[in-house]
């Protein structure tokens, strides 16, 4: 899953929200901070008030993660478009296809979210409007092993850049495609890729009741 469906549901609770996009946010700011959810799960024992809605945020985050990573529909359509990625990238049948069906199940996932329901984007968006970004990052210090003192910094940004309203269009996914492929020092893609964006794009989004057969509604 990817930081809109993690956090739909939990519109109303924006703490908890934020806790569900800590993982990706560091994935992006700090990938050395990672957590076990055994970790996070001791913490909560002893958490309160806003630390301990960040903290259920991020549990619910792993274990969202747990099943849905599992799932046939997540491996098979996963599967499916490493091959579309594979012909649509002559040559390239390492790790980067692969790489690529699995995350853009997951960014292809929340764009058909987003389609449904354009609004709530924007209720997703208001719910980091008032957080306290040093509070989350001292929560996230306090769990996992290593620590950030970037996370803060970054939060008021992922806000500002709204990049998830760029999934739904092919040519700007493929700019933030590319961002990613930076950083993850992987070869960009080229621009004829927006046609395997737009393929794969079709099969999510046949595929959407069985990606979230798993979703859960409240706290895990």
């Amino acid at each position: 899953m990817n930081y809109y469906a993690h956090g739909l549901r939990f519109l109303d609770r924006p703490y908890f929200v934020a806790g569900t996009a800590v993982p990706d946010w560091l994935s992006v700011v700090d990938r050395k901070v990672r957590f076990r959810m055994r970790h996070v799960q001791a913490f909560l024992e002893q958490a309160t008030g806003l630390e301990h809605e960040v903290a259920s945020g991020i549990l619910q985050h792993l274990v969202d993660d747990d099943w849905f990573h599992k799932t046939r529909e997540f491996v098979e359509t996963s599967d499916e478009l490493t091959l579309l990625f594979r012909e649509a990238l002559p040559g390239d049948v390492g790790f980067r296809p692969a790489f690529l069906g699995h995350i853009l199940t997951e960014m292809l996932l929340d764009s058909v979210l987003i389609e449904r329901e354009p609004h709530r984007l924007e209720h997703y968006y208001q719910a980091f409007a008032d957080l306290d970004p040093r509070l989350i990052e001292g929560t996230v210090n306090q769990i996992a092993k290593e620590t950030t003192d970037r996370l803060h910094i970054f939060i008021p940004l992922f806000v500002q850049e709204r990049f998830l309203s760029d999934y739904g269009d092919p040519e700007l996914l493929l700019g933030r495609l590319n961002q990613v492929m930076r950083r993850v020092t992987l070869s960009p893609l080229p621009d004829n890729f927006v046609s395997a964006l737009v393929s794969a794009r079709a099969i999510v989004e046949q595929r959407v009741e069985g990606l979230l057969a798993g979703w859960q509604t409240g706290d895990s």
